[in-house]
C-alpha cells in the first residue's frame, strides 16, 4: 500500500470538519492529518489535535491561537500552534499536504484555498463562497497550478458522481449533458405562513429538518439563498450556463441532485442525508471508502416529492441568479452582503424577512466592477460589508426614534 495522504483540514470545528475527521479515523492507513484549522474554538481544536496529532494547528484568531499553544504546549509540545490569515494559507500549501479539506464557511476561506489551488493541491471544496467570489479567478488558478477540485457539497458531489465518465472540474462542459438540477430540501419554513415569517427567530432558522449543519449555513438554507449560491457554484465547477441549471425542491433530502442527458436520461444521486458521504467520495475518489453512513433502505421510503421553489417565499433565490446575470463582482457583493445579514440575525439585530432586504439593497448601493482581480473583488466584499453594515445600523436607528 502507498503512503497514506497527508491531508490539511481547513475548518476542522465546523460540521463538515467534524465529519471529514470521522471518515479518516474509519481509515487510518490511507490518510493522515498534517494540519487542522479553526477561527475562534481553542476547546475543540485541542481536543481534535490531542487525538489526531497533526504537525500544525493553526487558529485564524492570533489571540485564540495563544490560548491554543498554552494548551498544547503542556500536552502536545510537538505540534506547532500557528495564528492568522497568513498561517491558513502557509498551511495549506504545505509540501506534505497531499489534500486540502476547504471547509472553512463564508469568505475567510477564500485565502487559503486559492493558495492550495496555485501549490496545485487536491481541493475538497465545501467552501462555496470560493468559487462565488472569484470564479473565473480561482478556475483559472486550477488549472494553472494543475490542481485538481472535487466538489463536497452534497448537491454538486451528486452530480460529479453522475457526471460521464471521465470528467473532471475545469475540465470543460461534459459531453452530452442538457441540464443539471440541483435539489434543495426547502428548508424549516417551506410550507410555513407567510405572515409568520418576519417573526421567525434564530432558534427556529437553525433547526433545519434533515441535515446537521452549522448556524450560518443552516439561516441560508432557511432563506434558500444557500441553493442561490449553490447555482453559481454549479456553474463555476461544471461549466454550465445557468439556463441549464434548475432547482427543484425535494423535502425528504434522498435524492441528492440528477444530470439529464440530451438521449432522454436522467441520473440521479441517492443516499442518506449525511456528509460523510460526499466527504469519503471527494476523499478516495475514484475509489471508494467506509463513510460510516448506512446504505440507504428504498423500502423504508414512504415517497419522494418534488416542486418548484416558491421565490416570493424565498427572494434570496432570485437576488443570486440576479447577481450571477449581472457579472463582475455581483457575486462577491451579494455574498458579502449575505454574511453581514444573516451574521445580525443570528444576533437578533435583524429579522428573518430583513436578510434579503438588506442584501437587495446592498447590491442596488455598491457599484460593480469588473472581477478581473483578487484585489477588486476583495475591495467590494470589503465595501459590500461597510455598506450592508450601515443598513442595519440605520433600522436599528429608526427604531429607536420611532
Amino acid at each position: 500500500m502507498s503512503d497514506p495522504q497527508g491531508i490539511a483540514l481547513l475548518g476542522a470545528t465546523g460540521s463538515i470538519g467534524v465529519s471529514t475527521l470521522d471518515v479518516i479515523a474509519r481509515n487510518p492507513a490511507r490518510y493522515r492529518v498534517v494540519a487542522l484549522t479553526a477561527n475562534r474554538d481553542v476547546d475543540r481544536l485541542a481536543a481534535q489535535c490531542l487525538q489526531h496529532r497533526p504537525e500544525y494547528a493553526v487558529m485564524a484568531d492570533e489571540e485564540a491561537a495563544a490560548r491554543l499553544q498554552q494548551r498544547l504546549g503542556r500536552e502536545a509540545p510537538d505540534i506547532q500552534v500557528l495564528g492568522g490569515s497568513e498561517a491558513l494559507q502557509r498551511v495549506a500549501g504545505l509540501e506534505q499536504v497531499d489534500c486540502v479539506m476547504a471547509a472553512i464557511v463564508g469568505a475567510a476561506g477564500l485565502l487559503p484555498t486559492l493558495e492550495a489551488a496555485r501549490r496545485g493541491k487536491r481541493i475538497l471544496l465545501a467552501n462555496k463562497e470560493a468559487l462565488v467570489m472569484s470564479g473565473a479567478l480561482f478556475m483559472e488558478q486550477v488549472r494553472a497550478g494543475g490542481a485538481v477540485l472535487l466538489p463536497v457539497d452534497s448537491e454538486h458531489n451528486a452530480i460529479f458522481q453522475a457526471m460521464p465518465a471521465g470528467f473532471v472540474p475545469g475540465g470543460g462542459a461534459p459531453d452530452g449533458v442538457t441540464s443539471i438540477l440541483l435539489t434543495a430540501s426547502g428548508g424549516p419554513f417551506r410550507t410555513r405562513p407567510l405572515a409568520e415569517l418576519a417573526g421567525i427567530t434564530p432558534e427556529q432558522a437553525c433547526a433545519h429538518p434533515n441535515w446537521d449543519m452549522g448556524r450560518k449555513i443552516s439561516v441560508d438554507s432557511a432563506t434558500m439563498m444557500n441553493k442561490g449560491l449553490e447555482v453559481i457554484e454549479a456553474c463555476w465547477l461544471f461549466s454550465l450556463p445557468a439556463s441549464m441549471v434548475e432547482v427543484v425542491v425535494h423535502p425528504q433530502s434522498v435524492i441528492h441532485s440528477l444530470v439529464q442527458y440530451r438521449d432522454g436520461s436522467t441520473l440521479a444521486q441517492l443516499g442518506n442525508p449525511d456528509m460523510r458521504t460526499p466527504i469519503a467520495h471527494a476523499l478516495a475518489w475514484p475509489q471508494r471508502i467506509d463513510a460510516g453512513v448506512e446504505a440507504l433502505d428504498l423500502l423504508q421510503l414512504a415517497r419522494l416529492d418534488f416542486e418548484a421553489p416558491d421565490r416570493g417565499r424565498f427572494p434570496c433565490l432570485r437576488l443570486a441568479e440576479q447577481a450571477w446575470e449581472a457579472g463582475g463582482t455581483a457575486s462577491a457583493i451579494l455574498n458579502a452582503a449575505n454574511e453581514v445579514a444573516v451574521q445580525a440575525f443570528l444576533d437578533h439585530r435583524l429579522g428573518f424577512t430583513g436578510i434579503p432586504e438588506i442584501i437587495e439593497q446592498t447590491l442596488e448601493k455598491v457599484p460593480l466592477r469588473a472581477a478581473d482581480s483578487l484585489d477588486s473583488i476583495l475591495a467590494d466584499d470589503a465595501a459590500a460589508r461597510a455598506c450592508a453594515h450601515e443598513l442595519i445600523a440605520g433600522r436599528a436607528r429608526r427604531r429607536v426614534g420611532s
